[in-house]
């Protein structure tokens, strides 16, 4: 993906078509709105009537929320930043991506707009019950907070200051969009960055 000029004011418009146009767009209010009851309908239908047990549930939680940051990473570094050479694909990584590199401070895309989110929801959710059974019920909904964590934090990063003990995740982010596109894939956690090396050098944004 080419980085375009970064625009710190303004919106990009990525359809003529207003009702696309609007789909593009949301608030985590929405996001919220969406997927915590469903965290907290299927966690409820994995304990009371497949039976699973609380630590179990818990681990598998847990495990969900670990999947989902290295999924994180591998997604915002081998898809969202891969260097296409025809157009068609170039206009693909730009709407998923290109356009909040070029705005950064866009609130309305910083999270993933309700349909295609829905839509790969329920793909993971289905290959992960498929691998996993109905311990999936427990999986997929830390796999699923984990991405609220994610998004939630990355709204912050662009549209808060930093706490103190939360400075070095803004750093590292904005280091990423601003001098070195090449680092800082987390955004939720540095710990991949950190495997695979791929921490920002330090320096001040």
């Amino acid at each position: 993906m080419e980085i375009a000029k970064i625009k710190n004011k303004g919106q990009a418009r990525l359809f003529q078509n207003g009702v696309l146009e609007l789909m593009t767009k949301t608030h985590p209010a929405i996001v919220y709105t969406m997927y915590f009851p469903v965290i907290a309908a299927m966690l409820y239908y994995g304990a009371h009537t497949r039976e699973l047990a609380l630590g179990r549930e818990v681990l598998l939680f847990f495990g969900g929320i670990l999947t989902w940051t290295l999924f994180e990473y591998a997604m915002h570094r081998y898809i969202f930043h891969i260097i296409a050479d025809s157009a068609w694909a170039q206009r693909i990584l730009y709407t998923i991506h290109g356009v909040h590199h070029e705005y950064p401070r866009d609130k309305d895309r910083l999270f993933m707009p309700p349909v295609p989110s829905v839509i790969l929801a329920v793909i993971i959710y289905y290959s992960m019950y498929a691998a996993l059974g109905w311990d999936a019920l427990a999986f997929f909904p830390g796999f699923l907070f984990g991405y609220i964590l994610y998004g939630s934090m990355h709204y912050a990063i662009h549209a808060f200051a930093p706490p103190k003990y939360l400075k070095a995740l803004w750093r590292n982010h904005h280091l990423h969009h601003y001098k070195q596109p090449d680092k800082g894939f987390g955004v939720s956690s540095v710990l991949w960055d950190v495997v695979f090396g791929s921490v920002p050098k330090k320096e001040e944004v």
